[in-house]
């Protein structure tokens, strides 16, 4: 999922990834870095959307160098615009919707139109919003989500809020788990965190987990 708050924007997603009821990885990223200040959330087949994000990364940033007089500043690293990003990848999704099973987030900041969010979902359609969910763990948060936004929240409410979702589709549904991975993106750069589980909020008639020495 990801949000947009006052100033930026926040990514957020668990670690399964499964294989029908096998858990292949539950330590998986699915937050993939496309440019500098512009992220991609992945769900459905982990091999399609890899293989989407490493191709959309390629693209957005040979662009990206193209339009500049002076190229990529190495400190700052490439720098691209989140619309563009979002619309190469709705592209590549919606002429290759027959073979692909990739629901995609779009999310990041740029100077011209600051926070941004975009949904791809399975099929190839964009929409920009303030927020968005994908993926299995989506259909038991929606309710929650728009009973809950709020406009122009703070970085540490927006961080809260991703949190806090992540964790009830966690609680419910068999195919999300593991840890919770937030991307923080606004003006002044990138900032990751980690949640583990022992550190996330407690759902209903949860237990707490006993912290072993």
């Amino acid at each position: 999922m990801a949000v947009k708050y006052a100033d930026g924007v926040v990514l957020g997603a668990d670690s399964r990834t499964s294989t029908g009821t096998y858990v292949a990885n539950r330590a998986s990223d699915k937050i993939t870095p496309i440019c500098e200040n512009v992220w991609m959330c992945r769900s459905g087949s982990a091999a399609d959307t890899q293989n989407v994000a490493a191709y959309v990364s390629r693209l957005a940033q040979e662009h990206a160098v193209s339009v500049s007089s002076a190229g990529a500043d190495a400190d700052e690293g490439i720098k691209c615009d989140v619309k563009l990003v979002a619309n190469i990848t709705q592209k590549i999704a919606y002429q290759n919707k027959d073979r692909l099973q990739a629901g995609m987030i779009i999310a990041g900041y740029d100077r011209k139109l600051g926070p941004q969010v975009y949904g791809i979902p399975l099929g190839g359609a964009m929409m920009e919003n303030p927020f968005t969910v994908g993926g299995s763990g989506s259909a038991y948060i929606y309710g929650w989500c728009d009973d809950t936004f709020r406009e122009n929240m703070s970085k540490e409410e927006a961080q809260a809020w991703v949190k806090r979702a992540i964790s009830l589709a966690i609680a419910r549904d068999a195919s999300s788990g593991g840890v919770i991975r937030l991307v923080t993106i606004d003006a002044t750069g990138v900032s990751r965190q980690m949640i583990q589980p022992i550190e996330q909020p407690l759902c209903d008639e949860e237990l707490p987990a006993v912290k072993r020495s």
